[in-house]
């Protein structure tokens, strides 16, 4: 159980930009830069004990409205709002950054998971164990959950897919999320292609919206007709093509995970009344910070719908904080934790080791992750 309560001494944001060793190009737009920022919270128990710890809000123009500038502006607005609240309950930390950052779900994830990782930190316990403890629920003993994640591959012609896809089995990835969504007729040859040179793939597509349902379904029968191994099919539609969504959904051999289309309570009963996914994709920057996370996947899981675990482009901080979520929640359907394998450097150390596709968490108090250096 997390020591409480802790007082809220001080939050702040730098920029995070990490380099892509390759253009992250999806139905919507392309960075090649993380367009991301750090934030630093630090807390304070009765006893006067401080920890610092960390979080990442990541932003992915024009997936989400706000850009690195406007982060960095209303984090550093918040700041004094927060400074000083006394907080008891993973609810309270919720309640009280919502209402400093009442605008902002990516500025508040950020917030929260810096503040949850120092209030883990002081209580000597990873994060993912006093989630768990917090919801009345426990992890069993021994060590935290592997979680095996995709990698994926950006929009890019067919050659360049391939390279990448064969250098990612040859460090242990067999499951390929691939990004879709422009033209479906090119889609289709480049997953003919990467089947080609990597007969034991599996594959996750993700439209990010940019489909049509006919087009969708076009894409999917030709995968399946093809003899792809396709395991679900994200945001087929646009995130306002209820219809659409769930035209595919009635008709899709495949699990249809929505995204885009998934950011709230509102979403979620939506969804359910238009029948127009299977599953939901769970994101940290767009759900508002890790504890609404945690709750909305509990009420996804609760009417029937399954579970994927992914991030926009974020470092190993960002990565952390959602495979926290994960652990604490036992285990997902679709691990999609990968954006970190995608950047040219790694500037921070500590909370996991990898071996290939499978990320395992360490015991270290909180989420673990420290700056290198």
């Amino acid at each position: 159980m997390v020591s409480a309560p802790i007082r809220i001494v001080s939050v702040e944001g730098t920029p995070l930009s990490v380099p892509l060793r390759e253009p992250f190009v999806i139905a919507t737009g392309r960075i090649d830069v993380t367009r991301a920022v750090l934030v630093r919270a630090t807390v304070e128990d009765t006893d006067g004990r401080r920890a610092t710890g960390y979080g990442e809000a990541a932003a992915l123009p024009p997936v989400t409205h706000e850009d690195q500038p406007d982060l960095l502006r209303a984090i550093a607005a918040c700041a004094p709002t927060l400074a000083g609240r006394w907080v008891a309950t993973f609810a309270d930390c919720e309640r009280h950054v919502t209402e400093a950052l009442p605008e902002s779900a990516v500025a508040r994830a950020g917030v929260e998971s810096a503040v949850l990782d120092a209030w883990a930190r002081l209580a000597g316990i990873p994060l993912a164990r006093a989630l768990a403890a917090a919801e009345s629920t426990s992890l069993p003993g021994g060590p935290l959950p592997i979680l095996t994640t995709d990698i994926t591959l950006p929009i890019a012609d067919p050659d360049a897919m391939v390279a990448l896809a064969v250098q990612y089995a040859a460090r242990g990835f067999s499951s390929f999320k691939v990004k879709v969504g422009r033209d479906w007729r090119a889609d289709r040859m480049a997953l003919q292609a990467v089947a080609r040179a990597v007969p034991q793939a599996r594959f996750r597509l993700d439209a990010n919206g940019g489909f049509s349902a006919q087009d969708a379904l076009s894409l999917l029968d030709a995968a399946l007709a093809g003899g792809l191994t396709v395991d679900c099919y994200e945001q087929p539609c646009a995130r306002e093509d209820l219809a659409g969504m769930a035209a595919v959904t009635a008709r899709s051999a495949v699990p249809v995970v929505a995204d885009e289309s998934f950011r709230d309570e509102a979403d979620l009963s939506a969804l359910l009344e238009a029948r127009a996914a299977h599953a939901v994709n769970l994101k940290l920057v767009k759900l508002g910070g890790p504890w609404r996370a945690l709750s909305l996947a509990r009420k996804a899981r609760a009417a029937g719908l399954r579970l994927m675990a992914g991030a926009m482009v974020e470092t190993r901080v960002g990565l952390l904080a959602m495979a926290h979520v994960v652990a604490a929640l036992g285990g997902v359907d679709w691990v999609d934790l990968d954006t970190a394998f995608l950047l040219a450097e790694d500037p921070f150390e500590g909370g996991w080791t990898i071996t290939g596709a499978e990320i395992r968490l360490t015991e270290e108090a909180g989420l673990g992750v420290r700056p290198r250096g």
